[in-house]
């Protein structure tokens, strides 16, 4: 049985990027990150095209939600999945004890914990700070992504107190 090998950096799609999208997935796929396709106000075609860049790109993919999609690209997960994802990998959000429990009881892939700083996306929402995500990454039992206010800088800093990976959505914009 061969072990999954899950990317450590991963670009976060969001609709926020707009024209910006196309460079950030550009530098994510060079620097061998996987996209996570979760532009949630598209639609399921606009979902597909944007899926289609990224295996176009050679990018590992992951689709939020729509487990039909992610089966019909070749996904290697599916995040927080509608439905149930048969042999599909799929990985969770974990912001608080509740889901960090749930992940724990429901075994994915990866749990991507967020926010673990103040973050853009989420103007306004408590970070969790360090010692606080990776408590809840380790209660979730999973490997463990830290999303919110990453950059690589700082995910490099959380893979060695104990993350797997870091995610962004920002941080593949900057040079």
């Amino acid at each position: 049985m061969t072990t999954q090998r899950w990317p450590t950096a991963w670009l976060m799609t969001d609709e926020r990027l707009g024209d910006a999208l196309d460079e950030a997935m550009v530098r994510a796929a060079a620097a061998g990150a996987g996209i996570l396709v979760r532009h949630h106000r598209a639609t399921r075609a606009e979902r597909r095209s944007l899926a289609e860049r990224v295996v176009a790109l050679g990018a590992p993919l992951g689709m939020a939600r729509d487990v039909a999609l992610a089966e019909e690209m070749g996904a290697l997960l599916v995040h927080n999945p509608g439905a149930d994802t048969g042999a599909l990998a799929f990985s969770l959000s974990v912001h608080d004890d509740v889901q960090a429990a749930a992940a724990a009881s429901r075994r994915p892939a990866l749990v991507f914990v967020s926010p673990i700083y103040p973050t853009r996306s989420h103007l306004g929402a408590p970070a969790l700070g360090e010692v606080e995500a990776l408590r809840l990454a380790a209660r979730s039992e999973a490997p463990a992504i830290a999303l919110g206010g990453v950059d690589q800088v700082r995910g490099e800093r959380l893979m060695n107190l104990g993350f797997h990976g870091w995610a962004g959505i920002d941080a593949w914009l900057r040079t």
